[in-house]
């Protein structure tokens, strides 16, 4: 067993292509009145049917009140830090607190190259990355940061506005997971097509060891799991498809015994009824259920 005692959220995957922002905004609003947690944004500015994912989570925060938002995850490489953090702490006080800054090292050398970003090799990528972490966390607290390294050069940046955004690091290479275990608020895991359940745990103690070397407690890391399926019969789907006691039987296993606090949606199709099922039945279940083993 894997629990790390963490309060249980669950959200909701929004996609963010120009042709699909009816639907995107129509799921937002059935989330938010579901009582979802988090809206999550993917971030993939090198594809040209995607809108900036900063411009619709501003859009998108506009429109709603209670919901916090996610970037699921935005990249580091395209994002530097310094401006990263200012946009974060920028729209979190402009919307009260609702932003989680989900932020990964990049996932395409050549889609960043073709941006303008520069190639860096597998280990300038983790070097960056690491260090970019600490440059953020010192900017969110409003700390002056000076930073001069073979990867960032800050030469004396009067950070602000604070605000207290969670940092959370999306990866699923030994090298980026102990980053996470090191330096992170929370581990964001891949697609559960990805990293599937049975691949789980190993990733988990690779965190686990790497925070308790950095002298944390491994559960100071919050554990985030993107999941893909479908609640009912969908013929040809990935991931997770079953009926409500499947994905309730499912989703309580992976938080008792894998260690997530944390669910984020990606509906395979109707997503605002996807979301709305998974709202009023499915979320609850796990909530009581989990409250259950931990005997509370």
């Amino acid at each position: 067993m894997t629990d790390y005692g963490h309060p249980l959220t669950f959200g909701v995957s929004l996609d963010p292509s120009v042709d699909r922002l009816g639907e995107t905004r129509q799921l937002a609003r059935t989330a938010t009145e579901g009582g979802f947690d988090l809206l999550a944004v993917q971030d993939h500015p090198y594809q040209p049917g995607h809108l900036d994912t900063w411009t619709m989570i501003t859009h998108l925060a506009a429109r709603t009140d209670r919901i916090s938002f996610l970037t699921d995850v935005a990249d580091l490489q395209l994002r530097p830090p310094t401006m990263l953090a200012k946009s974060a702490a920028s729209l979190s006080v402009l919307t009260g607190g609702r932003i989680v800054l989900g932020v990964g090292g990049g996932a395409s050398a050549d889609a960043i190259a073709a941006m303008g970003g520069l190639r860096r090799t597998g280990g300038q990528t983790i070097a960056y990355t690491e260090e970019a972490l600490t440059v953020m966390r010192r900017a969110l607290a409003g700390e002056p940061v000076r930073h001069l390294s073979d990867q960032h050069a800050i030469e004396g940046y009067a950070a602000g506005p604070v605000a207290p955004v969670p940092l959370w690091l999306g990866g699923q290479r030994p090298r980026m997971l102990a980053v996470a275990g090191r330096r992170a608020d929370g581990w964001i895991s891949p697609l559960n097509i990805y990293v599937p359940p049975a691949e789980v745990p190993s990733r988990q103690k690779i965190i686990d060891e790497a925070a308790r070397d950095a002298g944390r407690e491994p559960a100071q890391v919050r554990r985030i799991y993107n999941v893909i399926g479908a609640i009912g019969p969908h013929r040809g789907g990935t991931g997770l498809v079953g009926d409500v006691a499947l994905w309730v039987d499912t989703l309580t296993g992976w938080a008792h015994d894998l260690g997530f606090d944390t669910f984020v949606f990606w509906p395979l199709a109707s997503a605002p009824a996807q979301a709305e099922l998974f709202a009023n039945e499915v979320a609850p279940a796990v909530r009581d259920r989990v409250r259950q083993l931990r005997g509370q």
